[in-house]
């Protein structure tokens, strides 16, 4: 990964040339470094494995298989890649299908490249990232999901993972939906120990990424205090 320093690693997923050629054109002017570029959806997972981006930006509407399949693929084969969806769509089932499939954020393609550029930046560290308007979406569809009954875990609950008090407040404010940068702001701590604390948190829990952090959070009402 590219956290030790390096430009981070970034890999273009669209089936338009012009339009694919364009956003890597910009990303690698930025200082990013564009690993792949795909133009379909078999090609971009054949590509993703082979370079290992940090960052996938994902267009959904691909030939040969579409994109929230791509990402369900690559990011079960790598729960540390993070994906950022670039679509023309800014339709609410296609957001939601895309989270689900292990997005970590959301951009239309109306977004100016300064937008684009702070979006995978972030996407890179972790925070999610949403077109304004579709974040309370989001956040909206994780708590119907943890309103649903899960399925019945083994009642192994005295085995469960015990958390540290500082763990557990991080993982309140994520739930809350806030940025690792305001969550580093609302502790005084830096955003590396936000990072690492929700990795800690990750690794205890057995999740595998933000999505499944927040509905784990939100299921214990740890976002309502």
């Amino acid at each position: 990964m590219s956290e030790q320093g390096g430009p981070i690693r970034v890999m273009v997923v669209d089936d338009h040339p012009m339009w694919r050629d364009a956003v890597a054109r910009d990303l690698a002017e930025a200082g990013l470094d564009v690993v792949a570029t795909a133009g379909d959806g078999e090609q971009a997972v054949r590509r993703a494995k082979a370079a290992a981006p940090d960052v996938l930006v994902l267009d959904l509407n691909l030939p040969a298989k579409p994109g929230v399949q791509v990402c369900k693929e690559l990011v079960a084969a790598d729960p540390a890649l993070r994906v950022l969806v670039l679509s023309a769509s800014g339709e609410h089932a296609d957001v939601l299908e895309a989270v689900k499939s292990g997005a970590t954020g959301y951009l239309v393609k109306s977004a100016s490249t300064a937008e684009l550029l702070d979006a995978v930046r972030r996407t890179a560290v972790g925070d999610p990232v949403f077109t304004p308007g579709l974040a309370g979406l989001v956040l909206g569809e994780y708590r119907r999901l943890a309103a649903e009954p899960a399925p019945a875990p083994d009642t192994g609950e005295p085995d469960a993972p015990r958390l540290t008090e500082r763990e557990t407040e991080v993982l309140r404010l994520v739930a809350k939906g806030l940025s690792y940068k305001q969550i580093a702001e609302r502790l005084v701590i830096s955003h590396r120990t936000v990072q690492n604390h929700v990795q800690n948190t990750l690794g205890k829990l057995q999740l595998h990424n933000r999505v499944e952090l927040v509905r784990y959070a939100i299921e214990r009402g740890l976002d309502e205090e």
